[in-house]
């Protein structure tokens, strides 16, 4: 059984947050939660670089917005995919950090779990190849050659 992805997902909702960790704790996935951007950069700043597969955020939230949760968070763990989510469609020009937006009343969840899956899989990256066998040459023959 393969080990299941991280998503730290950050909501100052509570209702929010409990389904999107509810639909996605369905389709396999380990949620962390944080009600606050703050919370999050504090588990991300004592976890291990890599345990954390994405960063999954509301657009607007007190005290600091997506946006600069994404900034720093990529700060801590460069590599880390980021997805914001906005209540307001016409936030996207201001969702500049992440590597995906969605607008939360014109996207299905349907469709959130399809963008999860492939940042998850773009994070991990292509699978590897057999490693090449390694040919050994005769440095003699192949000089007098």
């Amino acid at each position: 059984m393969r080990p299941k992805k991280t998503i730290l997902c950050v909501d100052d909702n509570e209702q929010v947050l409990s389904v999107r960790t509810f639909l996605l704790e369905t389709r396999g996935y380990r949620v962390i939660t944080a009600h606050t951007a703050q919370q999050a950069l504090e588990y991300l700043e004592n976890s291990i670089p890599g345990s954390v597969d994405l960063l999954l955020c509301d657009l607007l939230m007190p005290q600091m917005d997506g946006n600069e949760l994404v900034r720093r968070a990529k700060q801590i763990h460069p590599g880390l995919p980021a997805m914001i989510v906005s209540g307001t469609v016409n936030a996207f020009d201001r969702a500049i950090c992440a590597d995906v937006f969605l607008p939360k009343g014109a996207s299905s969840p349907a469709e959130m779990i399809e963008r999860i899956r492939v940042l998850v899989a773009r994070k991990r990256g292509p699978r590897k190849a057999p490693a090449p066998q390694s040919v050994t040459v005769d440095l003699a023959v192949a000089i007098a050659s």
